[in-house]
């Protein structure tokens, strides 16, 4: 028995990605259009693909809000999970990469789900009622507006509603307190950690699946 993690090395990671990808021939597809119109790959691993997946599953989410969609490839693996009746809304600040996002929902029978949501998130967030509720959110945008949109995203998700922030191990460097490398994406990061991990709304903790995982339900209003 142990009271340290496994340390994931490259053939463990392997592993998990075999057994526990949810990875489709539309999301390869995506994956192979999105490098021959090179849009950058920084898309989430597909070892991430099936916890995303299981958190729609477990919160028996109908209405997702995807902060930062690139190519679509989260957003369409969160929305293969979803019922026919849900409802994700990408927001896209790249005009090019949100006509992407819509072509890819197309050719995989998701556009009926998938709501491209064009411009800065935070205006799209600042335009919400507060009848409009998520039941997940899913942030993998800008990181030093990573708690701006934790903050204005909060009041909007639903009691027993999920906060999932991507890249939140910051390529490995999210422990050091003055990294050399990308040093204000790292910090951003960081500071995001610290507010979910001390939220009093939310009970949180960092999945290491891909690049990192910080994941919070809210567990009462603010």
């Amino acid at each position: 028995m142990s009271t340290h993690s496994t340390f994931l090395t490259p053939e463990l990671n392997d592993y998990l990605a075999r057994l526990f990808s949810a990875e489709d021939n539309d999301l390869r597809r995506l994956q192979e259009l999105a490098a021959e119109a090179k849009i950058p790959a920084i898309s989430i691993a597909p070892e991430q693909t099936s916890f995303l997946q299981l958190m729609i599953s477990v919160t028996g989410a109908r209405r997702v809000l995807e902060i930062g969609s690139l190519a679509g490839y989260s957003a369409l693996t969160m929305a293969k999970a979803l019922p026919q009746d849900g409802q994700l809304l990408a927001c896209e600040i790249d005009e090019r990469f949100a006509d992407f996002i819509e072509a890819r929902a197309r050719e995989a029978g998701l556009d009926h789900i998938i709501n491209v949501c064009r411009g800065p998130a935070l205006t799209t967030i600042a335009s919400f009622t507060p009848e409009d509720l998520f039941d997940v959110v899913f942030i993998d945008a800008d990181k030093p507006n990573y708690v701006r949109y934790l903050e204005a995203v909060l009041p909007h998700v639903r009691l027993g509603g999920v906060v999932i922030g991507d890249n939140c191990l910051a390529w490995g460097h999210v422990h050091e307190a003055q990294p050399d490398y990308e040093p204000s994406n790292v910090t951003a990061i960081a500071a995001f950690n610290d507010r979910m991990s001390t939220h009093p709304a939310l009970r949180s903790t960092l999945v290491p699946l891909g690049d990192g995982m910080t994941v919070g339900v809210k567990i009462r209003e603010i």
